[in-house]
């Protein structure tokens, strides 16, 4: 029996119908984009549609040995394909690029989020500027493409506007996200959030079987098994007691002054804006049938705007507890 190409892709079938036309009548676009919610599936389908297009190329007509396919697999995963660009958001420190997971081993405290950088799309025409060497077109992905600056944006437009023997998939969770000179210049496929049981399917797939035990982190994830297991690492990686203290809010000014320092002091950026959403996930069901704006969901939504203009956190926390605790939260 053989496994489509997709079969690891579950509850995207819209998404896999199109890539598999796209290969199988030889109409490949020169740049798509994979928009949907972060988790569901997107960089995998990405994969997929990557290894199935190069198999077709590498062995024709010929059948794919399981050897073949595992090693070709292996070298799109590892970025050792030379004809694979997989781009990432980065920060900058000591004046080297490092991605995300990079950052968290080195155990750098983030204050502002990463993103892809000009000199990264820089690197995408140089790349792109050579024939493919073994696959029938260069392939570049460029991961949460929604983190541009304008100036990487407005480049990778020149880029998409003659990409050569090469097609570019943007990743991103929604179309309002890009500059709608880039939107229209892609072919969009369409990714959805996950039913329960799908989502279920996934994580136990994945060998996250016990989030299956966590209600409420499946709830914050709202469809997405990427989330979830984001979500039950964050809330680990979080003390017990710095989330009690947050759930329960304090009573005293003092209190609230020593709360938002630890939460500036244990907390990278990245944390805080997690715990905004967990917050605002534990107070919604008590304030369900009140005025959410005399609730700590409003305060705790303007704590997330400041946050990600780079407010000062500790600053950030001292407003929102003192605001929450004047409320009665």
């Amino acid at each position: 029996m053989v496994l489509s190409p997709f079969a690891s892709l579950l509850g995207q079938s819209q998404a896999t119908e199109i890539l598999t036309q796209a290969i199988g009548q030889n109409r490949i676009a020169p740049a798509y984009l994979f928009v949907g919610p972060a988790g569901v599936g997107r960089s995998l389908a990405a994969r997929c549609f990557i290894d199935t297009l190069f198999s077709a190329h590498s062995f024709g007509a010929e059948a794919t040995s399981p050897q073949q396919a595992e090693l070709l697999s292996n070298r799109i995963r590892q970025g050792n394909h030379p004809d694979l660009l997989w781009v990432e958001p980065t920060y900058l420190h000591q004046g080297q690029r490092i991605s995300a997971a990079e950052a968290a081993d080195r155990g750098l405290k983030r204050k502002a989020p990463p993103q892809i950088r000009l000199d990264q799309i820089r690197e995408i025409a140089q790349f792109l500027s050579r024939q493919p060497l073994e696959a029938p077109r260069s392939i570049v992905v460029l991961e949460q493409a929604e983190t541009m600056a304008e100036a990487a944006a407005n480049g990778l437009l020149k880029t998409l506007e003659e990409p050569g023997q090469a097609s570019l998939i943007l990743i991103a969770p929604a179309i309002e996200s890009l500059l709608p000179t880039l939107v229209s210049r892609c072919q969009r496929i369409p990714f959805y959030r996950l039913s329960p049981e799908v989502v279920a399917q996934v994580l136990e797939r994945a060998g996250q079987a016990e989030i299956l035990q966590q209600p409420e982190i499946l709830e914050l994830a709202q469809g997405s098994p990427g989330a979830a297991i984001a979500n039950w690492q964050q809330f680990q990686a979080i003390s017990p007691d710095l989330l009690q203290a947050t759930i329960h809010p304090p009573r005293s000014l003092k209190a609230a002054l020593e709360l938002a320092q630890h939460i500036d002091r244990e907390l990278d950026t990245a944390a805080q804006l997690w715990l905004v959403d967990y917050l605002q996930h534990r107070f919604w069901q008590q304030y369900l049938d009140g005025d959410i704006h005399d609730s700590p969901l409003s305060h705790l939504e303007k704590a997330r705007k400041c946050l990600l203009q780079y407010a000062q956190p500790r600053l950030v926390w001292e407003v929102t507890l003192m605001a929450i605790m004047g409320n009665g939260g």
